[in-house]
């Protein structure tokens, strides 16, 4: 089971970003893949709080794990998963940042890492937002779905470096290839040494001497792309899911950027959502009130049989326990509240108005409340608490 983001970089819920953004930098630096050589344990910590800081540092991403917990950031955000599948290269070249050029080049080894060991290529894609409908069915049991997005895609006749060919690409002459250029100045404190991204190449390594002519040198088009998506049960209307790398792809090789997934509901012609709960009005004649009965009722994963007891009053709720929704983050499950109100008709025939009159002569017909018997709000308290 993942541990809590916060428990990991060690700040509490109400942390800054600047106390996030050092807290993550103290806990990445030590576990640092470079510091200890060949640990395992030390490589999945540097992971685990490199997946942290990646949704805390982010306002939204943030905002929705503290309210849906892990679920809310999704289950492929970032393809972390606790380190599963997870490219150490994407993490420098995302959170190099954090540490510093001139950390990564006098302290690392001399040059800042990237995919294939060579410096970050590109741009890095836009994120893409899009909404999806779901049904009450859908949501309880979770779901597949397949959508179709129009995105930038990486081209195909160049595979995303934006040159005609392999021959059109040449080592950056500003830069020697590594994306850097070092500055020596002398001061009075002594010699300072700065190092600054390549204005040639933007830091890449490598200039483009021809450029595709499919893509014009972005490395990308603009194209429709079938994107599967798992939906956890349990999500709800205003939920954000995050699908790591299905974003628009990136210029000239940069990562691809994420696809944010904005769930809706669709509305149920039966039943009504209450949190984890499911409500219905269930409608039952006079007679059937006070003789009693055995109704079927929907329910979001079929239909279900409940007997209505003899002399039933107008406003009782029935619980069908378990028959709510699941919560996303936990084993919890809504149950199915099913309000009775007892239908009056409209329209009576002479017939039925002389019986009925009959009938309110009765002292048995005359309402005698029970004092036990709770009133509405009362019920209401009882059905949240």
């Amino acid at each position: 089971m993942k541990r809590d983001y916060y428990e990991i970089l060690g700040v509490s819920k109400g942390a800054t970003a600047d106390e996030i953004k050092k807290a993550y930098r103290k806990v990445a630096m030590q576990y640092h893949p470079d510091r200890n050589p060949g640990d395992k344990a030390a490589e999945e910590k540097f992971k685990e709080a490199a997946e942290a800081y990646e949704v805390l540092s982010d306002a939204d991403k943030r905002a929705q794990y503290d309210r849906y917990g892990h679920a809310g950031v999704g289950s492929q955000a970032r393809g972390f998963g606790g380190g599963a599948g997870m490219n150490m290269d994407d993490i420098f070249s995302q959170f190099g940042d954090i540490f510093g050029d001139d950390i990564f080049g006098n302290f690392f080894g001399g040059q800042q890492r990237g995919r294939g060991g060579q410096r970050a290529r590109g741009v890095r894609g836009s994120n893409l937002r899009v909404k999806l409908k779901l049904t009450y069915e859908e949501i309880a049991k979770g779901v597949t779905k397949n959508i179709k997005v129009k995105k930038y895609v990486t081209c195909q006749t160049c595979n995303g470096n934006g040159a005609k060919d392999k021959n059109s690409v040449q080592t950056c002459g500003t830069c020697g290839g590594s994306g850097q250029v070092r500055k020596v100045q002398n001061t009075f404190l002594g010699q300072m040494q700065t190092v600054t991204t390549c204005p040639t190449c933007n830091g890449e390594g490598t200039t483009v001497t021809a450029k595709c002519g499919t893509c014009k040198g972005e490395g990308r088009q603009y194209a429709e792309e079938t994107v599967s998506i798992d939906i956890p049960a349990g999500v709800q209307d205003g939920m954000q899911l995050n699908v790591n790398g299905r974003g628009n792809a990136g210029e000239r090789g940069g990562p691809t950027g994420d696809l944010i997934i904005l769930i809706e509901e669709e509305s149920h012609k039966e039943l009504q959502r209450d949190g984890l709960n499911v409500a219905y009005d269930l409608h039952i004649s006079f007679p059937d009130a006070v003789f009693g009965t055995q109704v079927e009722v929907p329910t979001i994963d079929g239909r279900a049989k409940i007997k209505i007891p003899a002399g039933t009053q107008s406003g009782k709720i029935f619980r069908l326990k378990g028959k709510g929704f699941p919560a996303v983050n936990s084993y919890e499950k809504g149950d199915q509240l099913i309000h009775v109100s007892i239908w009056t008709p409209q329209h009576l025939s002479a017939d039925e108005k002389a019986a009925l009159e009959k009938l309110a002569q009765s002292s048995n017909f005359k309402p005698s409340p029970d004092k036990n018997e709770k009133g509405f709000f009362d019920k209401i308290r009882e059905m949240f608490s």
